[in-house]
């Protein structure tokens, strides 16, 4: 059963992958993405990320943690490991050389590597929670949960990958590389996805930490790369909307899939 369970974790994680590359194919359709409709697309994906780190992380990962202890104990444990995540990814934020779209190059020896490289890390970056969110949601043995979280998570990751690929079209790259950027941004899914089911199933008492851990890294994410991203070119108010959006498409899923 437990070896079912990690199967999951990571076939979903692989779809959920996948999913950014299948987000990117429209731009063989189109021109160019606007930089507002790019805005709303990424100001969805951090709703969805911001519901699912709430409803579909750290609520489940206090039910888990209710039976090891007190209330306190319990919340403390949460909060520990949403530290742990939000901080291993500020580590990983200062010392991974990466490229925001607006701000350009941040982290050390930026000029060791090409650009399109820099655009991968940082991609990476936002994918490295979002698998591990999905593996460890299955991880659980809460088979309604994790098909929630990788619902929600492949439904962002559509939008999130047209507007990835866009990013890297305007450095002048053709459609089909850009394209192929995107869906292999999203293959790091599923290792996070695998690496997170197996933790848990083989040590259930790391359910609450992996939840903790994802729901910390995805919020880190979120507040210090996605919505700071959407509100440098003076689109705020249609970015909030995506977030909005965002928000009530994974509550929507949480009602009707839980």
């Amino acid at each position: 059963m437990d070896g079912q369970v990690i199967a999951a974790g990571f076939a979903a994680s692989l779809a959920t992958g996948i999913a950014t590359g299948v987000g990117a194919l429209p731009l063989f359709f189109i021109r160019r993405l606007s930089d507002k409709l790019e805005d709303v697309l990424l100001g969805f994906a951090a709703g969805v990320m911001l519901a699912a780190s709430f409803f579909s992380l750290i609520i489940p990962g206090i039910e888990a943690a209710e039976a090891a202890g007190s209330k306190t104990g319990t919340v403390l444990i949460v909060i520990a490991a949403l530290t742990l995540g939000a901080a291993v990814m500020w580590l990983i934020h200062d010392y991974a050389p990466h490229e925001h779209a607006a701000l350009g190059l941040d982290g050390p020896h930026q000029a060791r590597l090409r650009r399109i490289w820099l655009f991968i890390i940082a991609i990476t970056l936002h994918n490295v929670p979002e698998g591990l969110a999905v593996g460890v949601g299955f991880g659980s043995g809460d088979v309604a949960n994790g098909i929630k979280v990788a619902t929600g998570i492949g439904l962002q990751n559509m939008p999130e990958g047209l507007a990835v690929a866009a990013s890297v079209l305007g450095l002048g790259y053709a459609k089909w590389k850009a394209v192929l950027i995107a869906l292999g941004s999203g293959m790091v899914e599923p290792v996070a996805g695998l690496i997170g089911a197996t933790a848990v199933t083989i040590a259930e008492p790391l359910l609450p930490w992996g939840l903790g851990f994802a729901a910390g890294a995805m919020l880190f994410i979120v507040n210090h790369e996605i919505i700071p991203e959407t509100h440098r070119k003076g689109h705020q108010n249609q970015a909030t909307v995506g977030v909005l959006a965002g928000l009530i498409v994974m509550m929507f899923l949480d009602v009707t899939l839980g």
